[in-house]
């Protein structure tokens, strides 16, 4: 399993904008309408890759325990399905059933999003305040598989906290490891 760590986009960037439709059910979603009164949490995972494997549970749960907080919670696949079939949305809406995610669950067909937000693996976690200012990215615990770590959302869920109590968020941020994410341009993958 290859390891690749999460570019550490800058605090304070804004949002980028989007528009992409979530495999569940082709319901559009923009960045706009899901941020909410706190703001909004976007999450780059998919099926195949072991790291999400590893903390999906916990990310199902964490949507559950911020659901009336103000946050609006997004996760976004922009695997290349062609090459990689789990990736597919088909396999994503599965996914997602299986784990009884509450949040839209996007598939970034062109990758365009995955390269406005420079994301770079799975799981990669980026959070903004209310006025769309990247407050947060990296890790959203240390636990890794196989590091006998317990996952716990740590990190992302302080992180979480002081924006909804509009406390500032620590400086202190570690980036995410996973899988590289899947370009169509094959060469990138070799990256």
């Amino acid at each position: 399993m290859a390891r690749t760590e999460s570019a550490m986009l800058a605090l304070g960037t804004p949002a980028p904008a989007f528009s992409l439709k979530d495999v569940r059910d082709n319901t559009i979603h923009t960045t706009a309408s899901l941020t909410g009164s706190k703001g909004l949490l976007v999450m780059f995972i998919c099926c195949h890759c072991p790291f999400v494997k590893h903390i999906e549970q916990q990310l199902a749960q964490l949507a559950l325990d911020f659901r009336n907080s103000g946050v609006g919670i997004a996760a976004i696949s922009s695997n290349d399905a062609e090459n990689y079939l789990d990736d597919a949305p088909s396999s994503l809406a599965q996914q997602a059933l299986k784990l009884g995610f509450i949040f839209p669950y996007l598939y970034d067909a062109t990758q365009q999003v995955a390269r406005d937000y420079d994301a770079t693996c799975t799981p990669d976690f980026f959070l903004f305040d209310s006025t769309g200012a990247l407050v947060y990215r990296g890790q959203l615990d240390s636990s890794r598989p196989g590091n006998d770590i317990p996952v716990t959302g740590r990190d992302l869920r302080a992180a979480l906290k002081a924006i909804i109590a509009g406390d500032p968020v620590s400086q202190d941020q570690y980036p995410s490891v996973g899988c590289n994410i899947k370009w169509k341009d094959e060469w990138l993958n070799r990256l």
